[in-house]
């Protein structure tokens, strides 16, 4: 009767382990993503701080370059980078907590397999 529960605790675990993993990944692709377009509009805002203001200054909509002044694409890209910087911040907090609770999950692991040390040999035969 013991066994069968530690089995269903370890497939639980098993699966909630799968689940913050899988999370996770997803949590540092989007930050990767941010990091990105935070550096293309630092790049960027560094190229039109550069500029004399009375330059033609152009911006891609699409197929098509419509002509707007240096201080509209300025703002435009203080405000990707601002939004960058706030979403990556957000990204940490989400990425520090689902490691905080991988972390938990691991130490579940390791004291279920500690208790049932059958178990573990069951799963060690099952993965060779």
């Amino acid at each position: 009767m013991a066994d069968e529960a530690n089995r269903t605790a370890f497939l639980e675990i098993q699966g909630r382990m799968v689940e913050i993993t899988g999370k996770l990944k997803q949590v540092q692709t989007q930050m990767r993503n941010k990091e990105g377009e935070r550096k293309r509009a630092f790049l960027t805002l560094e190229e039109l701080k550069q500029l004399p203001d009375d330059t033609n200054t152009y911006k891609s909509i699409g197929r098509t370059f419509v002509l707007e002044p240096p201080s509209a694409l300025m703002n435009e890209q203080e405000q990707k980078f601002k939004d960058s910087e706030a979403a990556i911040a957000s990204l940490q907090t989400s990425k520090e907590y689902l490691e905080k609770q991988l972390k938990e999950v691991e130490t579940g692991l390791r004291e279920l397999l500690q208790q049932d040390p059958g178990l573990a040999r069951q799963i060690m035969s099952l993965s060779v």
